[in-house]
């Protein structure tokens, strides 16, 4: 037997004898993982607070005009398809990534970061106009709740378009190491996430409003 044979079998036995709960930390991908989903789970239970909310405020218009009159169901239709389909070309631009295919990663994080800002371009334009007619956040508690709701998960979205633009950036200074293709990985959870979210805010804003 090699020197080299013989150290790996005598590092295989001791290891073997620590028992698993004191060999130490699992390897960095599965540490990342799980605190990521963590987070996760965590973001999820601060968006149920707001839907339990605006469940609670949705018929306390104070006089002032409901979903019926405020919603347009054609904007609506066309925000709700830019953020699927982002999440489709997320899903494109994760392939890219496993097969280490810089320029289609490109391409799909480009379509990433269109079809989110052309989301964010239509949520802005449709609380502009309703804060035009009057229709604001302090004009009642529903319009309260519904600000609360759909402006956090806007202000998620933009949050994950810089994040998208910052993970670019290391692709191309520091290449397909393991910290940016996790990091890639739980760029991608987020963006998924958020689609989650928004079809319950579908659902349950727009949706329940008719």
């Amino acid at each position: 037997m090699s020197a080299a044979a013989a150290v790996s079998s005598a590092a295989d036995i001791r290891d073997a004898a620590v028992p698993v709960s004191e060999r130490g930390p699992s390897p960095r991908k599965v540490i990342v993982g799980y605190g990521f989903w963590l987070f996760l789970l965590s973001d999820i239970i601060v968006f149920s607070a707001f839907f339990a909310a605006y469940a609670v405020l949705a018929g306390r218009t104070a006089g002032g005009p409901g979903g019926v009159q405020l919603f347009h169901r054609g904007s609506v239709l066309l925000e709700t398809g830019c953020l699927l389909a982002s999440s489709f070309a997320c899903a494109m631009m994760s392939l890219a990534i496993d097969l280490r295919q810089r320029a289609w990663m490109v391409i799909g994080a480009a379509l990433t970061f269109a079809l989110g800002a052309a989301f964010l371009v239509l949520e802005l334009r449709e609380f502009g106009d309703m804060l035009a007619h009057g229709a604001g956040p302090s004009r009642s508690a529903f319009l309260s709740a519904f600000f609360g709701l759909v402006g956090l998960h806007g202000l998620h979205v933009a949050s994950g378009l810089l994040w998208l633009i910052a993970m670019l950036v290391q692709v191309f200074t520091l290449g397909w190491r393991p910290m940016v293709l996790d990091r890639l990985a739980c760029f991608s959870l987020f963006w998924h996430a958020l689609d989650i979210v928004w079809i319950g805010v579908f659902t349950i804003v727009y949706l329940g409003a008719r």
